[in-house]
């Protein structure tokens, strides 16, 4: 058996060398975190120590017996000895039994990579990320820090503690970026994102929370004059809170808007929703809306949208500065790997998520650990059941 050590920055990378060099029938027979370099004790480098060996499975049994008897000491002849058969037969068995281990270990400490099938029980953990619709390149990095956990602790972990792995794993995306900290740090407020995502019933939903939780004054300005239905929508809204509301149709309207309500503590913006494909709209935002150092804006998106039509929104809108994002529907999925993959691609945080039609309920403030409950309760449930 061919033994040879490796030292990556990634068990992935690992991988990706064993196979090169030892070839896909290889396998792990130990893998543990070291640290090298550093300064004073501090600063030090993060690897992965990965010791591989290749199968010798792949010679015929007759080739490998061969060479294996080539390598024992010849007996001395003696008088009037006769040959022990049993002698050959227990040492083709002792040797068939070696290969059997050998396969053995290999079926169960092969390397896997994002296309075939995890170990043990990390498979089904796999398939819950596919089942979730997380990306094949953000699945494949996480399940890489799984693989590496599987075999620093020898295989033997629990279900419970694989699913510790999990939440750690998507918790540390979630955490790259801010999440659920919307501060509301700027007078002007302004939802925009294509049509039949719910921007009108979220920004009241998030003008509700202000004036209810902070006692703030706030006020309306509804840029959205595609739509009869909407503009009264958001009256009926600002008729319940008690709050003004103006219409702009224009940016001469907008700006008188503004000017009314400067004494408001926010002014909460609401915009057409329009075909996203079309350049137009995010053109005539700007000839209505003045962005300025003033004012926040969140890019709603809804989890009953496809991932590609997530990104082409994003991209549409790429133009005006998205502070957040808010995503909404989290009650009409099942699946909330869109999340993920859209903060982990775009590093752009998550503000609020919501949750039904209710106003000024049915909303949360997006935080990693809500964020990560709220994909994992599903998994829990079946757990528990």
């Amino acid at each position: 058996m061919k033994v040879k050590k490796y030292l990556a920055p990634s068990m992935n990378e690992a991988m990706k060398r064993i196979r090169g060099e030892l070839g896909s029938d290889a396998v792990i027979l130990s893998s543990k975190a070291v640290y090298n370099g550093g300064f004073l004790g501090l600063f030090k480098k993060r690897s992965i120590e990965v010791i591989a060996a290749i199968d010798p499975v792949s010679q015929p049994i007759q080739t490998v017996m061969k060479q294996k008897s080539k390598k024992l000491p010849s007996k001395p002849k003696m008088a009037n000895h006769t040959p022990d058969i049993n002698e050959g037969n227990k040492e083709s068995a002792d040797l068939l039994k070696e290969i059997e281990g050998l396969k053995d270990m290999i079926k169960s400490m092969q390397i896997y990579s994002p296309d075939r099938e995890y170990p043990g029980k990390l498979q089904k953990f796999h398939d819950y990320l596919m089942e979730q619709e997380v990306d094949i390149s953000l699945r494949s990095q996480i399940m890489d820090e799984l693989l590496e956990k599987w075999f620093v602790f020898k295989q033997q972990s629990t279900d419970e503690e694989i699913q510790v792995w999990l939440e750690e794993a998507m918790y540390g995306i979630l955490e790259k970026v801010e999440n659920g900290k919307p501060g509301l740090q700027k007078k002007y407020i302004n939802i925009v994102g294509p049509t039949g995502v719910g921007k009108t019933t979220t920004l009241a939903k998030v003008a509700a929370e202000t004036m209810l939780k902070h006692d703030k004054k706030v006020a309306f300005i509804t840029t959205d004059t595609y739509r009869i239905a909407a503009i009264d929508q958001l009256k009926t809204y600002a008729k319940i809170l008690n709050v003004p509301i103006e219409v702009a149709y224009n940016l001469e309207d907008f700006k008188k808007a503004t000017e009314r309500f400067s004494h408001y503590d926010y002014v909460f913006i609401d915009t057409a929703g329009r075909n996203f494909r079309n350049p137009q709209y995010v053109k005539d935002l700007n000839e209505i809306i003045h962005f300025t150092d003033e004012m926040e804006t969140y890019l709603v998106l809804s989890l009953t949208s496809k991932q590609k039509d997530m990104e082409d929104i994003y991209r549409q809108f790429a133009t005006i500065p998205i502070k957040q994002v808010i995503f909404t529907k989290a009650d009409e999925t099942s699946t909330f790997g869109a999340i993920f993959n859209f903060i982990h691609t775009h590093k752009l945080g998550a503000a609020y998520i919501t949750d039904g039609q209710n106003v000024p309920d049915d909303i949360e403030i997006a935080t990693s650990s809500q964020l990560l409950k709220m994909a994992f309760e599903a998994k829990k449930y079946e757990r528990s059941s």
